[in-house]
């Protein structure tokens, strides 16, 4: 298992959590723990990307309150299209996910190509270390195609009801991205729209502050080798007195893959 890996699972069973937390934190580690063995049985290998970005944001929102943060991840496959994935971003103590320090994503990835469609099944549970009974769990279906020069991908992710987001959450998206021709620079963007059932408003408001709404984004992203770096605009339709991390914002990043 990499060291970052494995040092945030001695941090986060450390934590205070409820049962489910419990269970879903077990889970995704016996997961990981085989999941070296079982690649070995496979010809590809497990991928590394480490990244710095100026935000942190998701579907429009600041996770990490404007702060520079950084951020590691891997992928292990252990089938024909399907990997075990990890990442690790540092928060510095969200105001959004009750004093996080940091957010563990931990999970799995289904692809399968079918003609010109690419189809993929995902799950993923969300842990937030140096925050009590923050984490919660979603999965999605995502259908890609080619049309043209341009790659397109239309995605649903679903959180069931659970008491740490307040109700249930469904994020619906709409994203393409274009290589512009004799350049190492790729154009994307994407739209994307949350809704929800909401039980209790103030849980709730950390994945939908203003009820429903919508984000959308543009990015232009430089690719050399294992090296990448971007600049991305983010924004929402959230009202001005409730978009605290949640208006237009430039966003840069550098990463490397390895």
């Amino acid at each position: 298992m990499p060291l970052f890996l494995l040092n945030w699972t001695r941090y986060v069973i450390l934590l205070r959590t409820d049962h489910f937390h419990r269970l879903a934190w077990l889970g995704a580690f016996l997961l990981a723990s085989h999941a070296i063995p079982a690649a070995a049985q496979y010809a590809s290998a497990p991928s590394f990307s480490f990244e710095a970005a100026s935000d942190e944001r998701r579907r429009g929102l600041g996770w990490s309150d404007g702060d520079p943060v950084l951020r590691g991840s891997v992928s292990v496959p252990i089938a024909e299209g399907l990997s075990l994935d990890g990442a690790a971003t540092t928060l510095w103590g969200s105001d959004r996910h009750g004093g996080a320090d940091a957010v563990l994503d931990l999970g799995a990835t289904y692809a399968k190509q079918l003609g010109g469609f690419r189809l993929t099944a995902e799950g993923r549970y969300h842990l937030f270390p140096g925050a009590s009974h923050q984490g919660y769990g979603e999965v999605g279906a995502i259908a890609g195609f080619t049309l043209g020069p341009a790659n397109v991908d239309m995605g649903a992710r679903y959180a069931p009801r659970q008491s740490a987001i307040g109700g249930d959450n469904l994020y619906l998206s709409a994203a393409s991205a274009v290589s512009i021709p004799g350049t190492p620079f790729t154009l994307s963007g994407h739209v994307g729209r949350s809704s929800g059932d909401v039980r209790d408003p103030l849980a709730a408001a950390r994945l939908r502050p203003d009820g429903a709404y919508w984000d959308h984004g543009v990015s232009l992203d430089w690719y050399r080798g294992r090296w990448s770096a971007g600049l991305r605009y983010a924004d929402t339709d959230i009202d001005a007195p409730r978009s605290a991390h949640a208006g237009a914002t430039l966003i840069a990043r550098v990463g490397l893959t390895l």
